[in-house]
């Protein structure tokens, strides 16, 4: 097992202990906003002050939270793995980054960032964003979030499917199962693959899983790693 090829999901779940609030929980954030009025390329266009006050309060929320248990294992697992280690993640925080993960793509982008609309450069943000953004690149265009929003296609698509398509070991930790193309990673990997879902309660793709855990991410993931690296 030593040389095998892992791949690992993360998503909202593994973040929701750390202290910040998921989207589909009963008291998630989108009981509180439409997606189609503040995470689609159209409610930017309709109404870019509700978007960029939206994501400048999840930006500040990141402020008040630290990696924790599960983030800090993946880390340790990356620089100890003897063989190549992918991490994605849905989540737009920087929580893997803070706890040291290197290997890591953010399929669907990052608060801390933002995008140029006219030159398209990608830029390091950790303050809040409005109308007036201008990019420090070209001078002139106008700066959105880096965020993946919906009807938009995910970050690094090339990269993780070329991954998944070698994988000996697929973990998904923390997911819904709710969106694609995340939720179907799992029908990607080879049939030799084994797959491993580590959730507070299964997605709605567990029946895709050879093997489902269930608990907290910063019991569970810990001992995972633990136990891969002891075999």
């Amino acid at each position: 097992m030593a040389s095998a090829r892992l791949v690992i999901l993360t998503g909202a779940g593994i973040s929701a202990e750390s202290g910040l609030r998921t989207f589909r929980a009963a008291d998630g954030l989108w009981e509180e906003h439409r997606v189609e009025d503040v995470a689609t390329p159209e409610a930017f266009r309709r109404d870019p002050e509700l978007v960029y006050r939206f994501y400048n309060e999840r930006r500040r929320s990141l402020a008040s939270v630290e990696p924790n248990a599960a983030h800090r294992a993946l880390a340790q697992l990356e620089a100890t793995w003897p063989g190549e280690l992918l991490l994605v993640t849905q989540n737009v925080d920087d929580l893997h980054d803070r706890a040291g993960s290197r290997n890591l793509l953010h399929m669907h982008g990052e608060l801390k960032k933002g995008r140029c609309l006219g030159c398209e450069a990608i830029l390091v943000w950790e303050t809040d964003m409005d109308r007036a953004s201008r990019c420090p690149v070209c001078a002139q265009g106008r700066v959105r979030p880096h965020i993946v929003w919906f009807h938009e296609v995910p970050l690094d698509m090339d990269r993780i499917y070329d991954a998944l398509e070698r994988c000996d070991l697929f973990v998904a930790i923390g997911t819904s199962g709710h969106v694609y193309p995340a939720a179907g990673f799992v029908q990607a990997v080879p049939p030799r693959a084994r797959t491993l879902e580590l959730n507070l309660e299964p997605s709605l793709v567990a029946s895709a899983f050879q093997e489902i855990r269930q608990g907290p991410a910063t019991e569970l993931v810990p001992a995972f790693v633990r136990d891969l690296l002891e075999t």
